[in-house]
């Protein structure tokens, strides 16, 4: 088990949200319950899914939330697009968003490769 707030990846997916949900208060009343909600939810996802891996027992459950984490920043990525595309997001903003995105999904790739990658751990 390892104290989350620690990595810098859980730091900068929790900052991303923290941006997105101030992005999204501009979003139509209409999309409360469907974009607004969906890129919210997705966006949380991303560190919430880094902390409860880094509470469980072992690397292979780390690596399995991660990977989780990874799917969501994703989704993430399309819904900022969707929001661009529909008129409900400017390009500057999007654009910004996208790039702490893609800054995040840099960073869950290079701690997967290296859990991957490390020796397996003694009993």
């Amino acid at each position: 088990m390892q104290d989350f707030k620690k990595l810098t990846v859980w730091q900068k997916s929790h900052s991303l949200t923290l941006l997105i949900y101030k992005a999204t208060r501009s979003f139509p009343a209409e999309e409360r319950f469907g974009l607004t909600s969906q890129i919210r939810r997705a966006s949380y996802s991303i560190p919430a899914n880094i902390a409860e891996g880094c509470g469980r027992g072992s690397r292979t459950d780390l690596r399995r939330f991660l990977h989780i984490s990874m799917g969501s920043a994703c989704e993430v990525e399309y819904f900022l697009s969707l929001a661009r595309d529909l008129g409900i997001m400017t390009v500057p903003v999007q654009a910004q968003l996208d790039k702490n995105v893609v800054e995040v999904k840099r960073m869950l790739t290079g701690l997967i490769e290296r859990l991957e990658a490390a020796p397996p751990a003694k009993n």
